[in-house]
């Protein structure tokens, strides 16, 4: 398909201004990002005399920006929405989470991904940073729902393998453009030191990057610390973990050798403070990672942790709490925030081709609805967006070329409310 979008504000992120003109969207790459003026230059550039468009789509003065990167989520974990709350960490996992997902199977979590996947397009979100229990079946769902989707293995001492792990980053990594996959576990206090270091070996084998949950809690850092004699942090890294980089979810207790490794490796910390808040966790040192130059970006973690899967309250979240923990109204700028949801995002993930808006670069954005109460005045687009931006402002939704959410609409392929019904199936079947 190829698309013109024009009369438009856009927000590159390649830096602050916002840019009055047009895109064009030729297959699935982004072709022309400008004014308009050099309409004719850019159709010889593209050995064309003039393009043909499928859609030309007004965007009536509303902001075109790259999509979000939910760079830390468990779409799966749609079944546990609202059904395992109100607990401490520990309890939320071993007497509610576990147990449940034992009855899981390969076809249950195809069908919950797909749920998850339509609440992603409503908040703006382009890719996900995806780890549960079965990847082929996650995979096959983001295909079918047309998901930029980043798999990351949780293998722990009670599911998955090494060997599905490897067999998953040869195939996830070539079989479809929309899918990628990363080595990785579920946490160092969910795996023996045996099952770490050949998570490592694999790591090096490969010379691959490794992510897992990571000094989410107090209690987790003061058990490592009692077993191992080190931090978690440390205690990883100790056996090459880190050695081709990768990073960790939550990262929210960590001491200065710790944040010395992140520098080190370049790791990148993907912060979840809305998990963090509702279970209690604690938050994470933003201002201190980004003044050592540690790449942050943002996930939402799982709909049982967090219930929502909306990157607006995330965004919110990591400035405010950021503000509140070093008392200081001026700690981690809206800016930096965008920043976190989109170009770091891209980062952390390996998905260069969609941190900005340019030519060349892979055609996954959003339109943000400027005429609605919350973005009025204008007197700053990206603060309003991380200030006072919610969903009802995510006009469209576009990956891979593919319009997928547009004016409170999903794509005409899904059967919204077949997914919807099968979500509450699968729920009534295992209680």
């Amino acid at each position: 398909m190829n698309y013109r979008f024009y009369n438009a504000k856009i927000l590159t992120m390649q830096d602050t201004r916002i840019l009055e003109g047009e895109l064009w969207v030729q297959d699935y790459r982004l072709v022309y990002v400008g004014d308009g003026s050099d309409a004719d230059v850019a159709c010889q550039d593209l050995s064309l005399g003039s393009i043909v468009w499928d859609r030309e789509i007004d965007c009536e003065g509303n902001l075109l920006m790259p999509g979000f990167k939910n760079a830390h989520t468990h779409s799966g974990m749609t079944l546990l929405r609202s059904y395992a709350d109100d607990l401490p960490l520990a309890d939320w996992l071993n007497r509610q989470v576990f147990p449940i997902e034992a009855k899981l199977d390969a076809e249950m979590i195809y069908h919950l991904t797909k749920l998850a996947i339509l609440e992603y397009l409503t908040s703006g979100i382009t890719a996900i940073f995806d780890m549960y229990l079965t990847p082929e079946t996650i995979a096959q769902a983001c295909v079918d729902m047309g998901m930029r989707c980043v798999q990351v293995s949780g293998q722990n001492n009670f599911s998955q393998s090494l060997e599905l792990t490897e067999r998953m980053y040869q195939k996830l990594n070539h079989e479809n453009p929309l899918l990628s996959y990363f080595i990785g576990f579920h946490a160092e206090y969910t795996c023996s030191r045996e099952l770490l270091e050949d998570v490592a070996a694999l790591a090096h084998k490969y010379q691959a990057p490794v992510f897992t949950h990571l000094a989410e809690t107090r209690a987790e850092v003061e058990a490592c610390k009692e077993r191992c004699g080190m931090s978690p942090v440390k205690m990883l890294d100790s056996l090459g973990m880190f050695d081709y980089g990768g990073g960790g979810y939550h990262c929210v207790y960590v001491d200065e050798e710790d944040m010395e490794i992140f520098q080190k490796r370049g790791l990148s910390v993907v912060t979840n403070p809305g998990s963090n808040a509702k279970l209690a966790s604690g938050i994470a040192p933003i201002s201190e990672y980004l003044a050592r130059g540690i790449n942050v970006a943002i996930g939402t973690d799982g709909p049982a942790s967090n219930n929502c899967l909306d990157m607006f309250r995330e965004m919110f979240l990591v400035t405010g709490l950021a503000k509140l923990r070093e008392q200081n109204a001026a700690a981690v700028d809206a800016w930096e925030v965008l920043k976190m949801a989109t170009v770091n995002g891209s980062k952390a993930m390996n998905l260069p081709d969609t941190d900005v808006l340019a030519k060349g670069k892979a055609a996954d954005m959003i339109m943000i609805d400027l005429h609605q109460p919350n973005m009025q005045p204008i007197n700053n687009i990206a603060k309003n967006i991380v200030y006072s931006g919610s969903k009802q402002n995510v006009k469209m939704t576009m990956i891979q070329g593919e319009i997928l959410y547009e004016n409170g609409q999903f794509s005409k392929a899904y059967d919204v409310e077949e997914i919807y019904r099968k979500a509450n199936e699968i729920i009534g079947s295992l209680r």
